[in-house]
């Protein structure tokens, strides 16, 4: 049974930094793409971050670009999502997801529909 466990969420004021992550079990770290995803009240899931076939295949939404980082720990298990300047926009509940479908295209890997997805994490950014 693949399970997915999101932690590090917090409030943080605008400009500061939190490292999210998720503790996978139940499937080959380095054989899976994980992907992080954020719901802000009201609003729709959108997809943030993920990593996939290698360390160098990630994906970002263009709202983070340059302000987030994917990394993974394939010995411990664990996906993280480096935030810094924090936005209040950022708000929202971060969830992991996690498939057993590879991509090799940086980018590309927010694309794939993902089977299996953690609890969440909330996210909240003071101005």
């Amino acid at each position: 049974e693949v399970q997915l466990q999101a932690s590090g969420g917090g409030l943080v004021q605008a400009g500061g930094s939190l490292r999210l992550s998720c503790v996978a079990s139940g499937l080959s770290l380095d054989e899976s793409t994980i992907g992080w995803f954020r719901q802000a009240p009201g609003m729709e899931r959108e997809g943030v971050s993920c990593i996939s076939s290698s360390d160098s295949v990630t994906g970002y939404a263009d709202s983070v670009k340059g302000r987030f980082s994917i990394s993974r720990d394939n010995a411990q298990m664990t996906v993280y999502l480096e935030m810094n300047s924090l936005k209040p926009e950022d708000t929202a509940t971060y969830y992991c997801a996690a498939d057993h479908r590879l991509v090799l295209t940086p980018g590309k890997c927010l694309e794939v529909p993902y089977d299996f997805w953690g609890q969440g994490t909330l996210v909240t950014v003071s101005s």
